[in-house]
């Protein structure tokens, strides 16, 4: 039975290690995007396109302020985008610290209270009836969408300007990067993070699978409509993105598009510790099971299953000493299968001396992945407060 089992394991390694190659190829075929970076290029290049940037906001007195005037102090004419802060029931000063900027940038920045415009029947996703109550109140011919925590670029709009200019696309997934504190848990978020961006940039590129994160999405206001909004998704707690994007490529085949440009990195805390942590990724796993492409659900079976195995490996090297080296063997290779498509990433994204740590996170990101995966489809988990199922 240990021997069937080795053999599984080794067969689910090849296959993704052919995913992995794959991806990499795909993420070297990627051409980085630039814009120009003084006022003259920038007004030059807007050319009339509108942004509507909408940020769902929920106790992040913290946080709100430095993300607001990261973007409106950019490096886009104010003239041609506005700013909607939807305030998702705040206990702590966040609605105040908003409506203090509010003063400051008149008519620029808005906010919606859920508080005043829905009734307290609890709904399971608070976010996607925050960014569809302010899409209906939006000025902008395109939504914009970040988060609370986040940092954007000083050329973050004239990247997607530019890009849509060039590209004719209608929904622009880009990247996104967690800033490391330092922590051990805070490194092991940022590699968790990288891998799942390198494989999101290298997928979208090359039309393999629709992959996003929600704090760094830009899409036409009128493709939004056409698609009937989160009609059908509104009532998972997660997948304002990417159950989105699906929507958007299955509606127009070819419609969507990755903006591979440093210039465009937004930048968000990783979780303060592992309980948040896990949270966090248990809601973003819990998703998985309403995947509809099916080319996602079959990468994330092979990447379960492969961890799975290799769990399983170890508890029985535990029983039989010998099986510890064989099961060390197969981390390590995939130790260098994953690095060689890292390496890149990591440079893309100028955080290359978190591989440092990469072989050391190994056999914890492989326990995780298990335990995360599991909880994400039979386990609940506590958001910002809310327990959801």
């Amino acid at each position: 039975m240990v021997q069937i089992l080795v053999y599984i394991v080794i067969v689910l390694l090849i296959i993704y290690g052919f995913f992995i190659m794959l991806y990499r190829y795909l993420w070297s075929k990627l051409q980085h995007f630039w814009v120009g970076e003084n006022e003259k290029d920038v007004l030059k290049s807007a050319g009339g396109r509108r942004f509507s940037i909408i940020i769902p906001a929920r106790n992040e007195q913290d946080n709100i302020a430095s993300c607001l005037y990261a973007i409106l102090q950019g490096n886009y004419p104010a003239s041609l985008f506005d700013v909607t802060v939807v305030d998702d029931f705040s206990t702590d000063a966040t609605g105040e610290i908003i409506r203090r900027i509010q003063l400051e940038y008149p008519g620029q920045v808005k906010i919606i209270e859920l508080a005043k415009v829905l009734d307290t029947r609890p709904i399971n996703s608070y976010k996607k009836k925050a960014l569809e109550l302010a899409i209906g109140q939006s000025s902008g011919d395109w939504i914009v969408t970040t988060d609370a925590d986040c940092r954007v670029p000083v050329n973050w709009l004239n990247c997607f300007n530019d890009y849509l200019g060039r590209t004719g696309k209608r929904f622009v997934a880009a990247p996104v990067r967690f800033t490391d504190t330092g922590s051990f848990v805070s490194k092991f978020q940022c590699l968790d993070f990288l891998s799942l961006q390198g494989v999101t940039g290298a997928a979208v590129a090359g039309g393999l699978m629709s992959m996003c994160n929600g704090a760094n999405l830009c899409y036409e206001k009128l493709f939004f409509y056409e698609v009937g909004g989160f009609s059908g998704i509104d009532k998972l707690a997660s997948g304002d993105d990417m159950f989105l994007m699906q929507k958007m490529q299955q509606q127009q085949p070819g419609s969507t598009g990755y903006l591979f440009s440093q210039q465009a990195i937004v930048s968000t805390l990783p979780m303060p510790d592992w309980r948040s942590f896990f949270n966090q990724r248990i809601r973003w796993a819990s998703k998985a099971a309403a995947y509809k492409d099916w080319k996602i659900k079959l990468v994330l079976l092979i990447v379960y299953l492969l961890n799975l195995g290799l769990v399983a490996l170890f508890l029985s090297g535990l029983f039989y000493p010998a099986l510890l080296g064989g099961w060390l063997g197969l981390i390590v290779f995939k130790f260098i299968i994953e690095y060689f498509f890292m390496r890149p990433v990591a440079r893309f994204f100028r955080q290359e001396k978190l591989l440092n740590w990469f072989l050391v996170m190994q056999p914890f990101h492989t326990f995780y992945t298990v335990i995360a995966g599991w909880l994400g489809l039979f386990g609940k988990y506590n958001w910002k407060g809310r327990s959801v199922k």
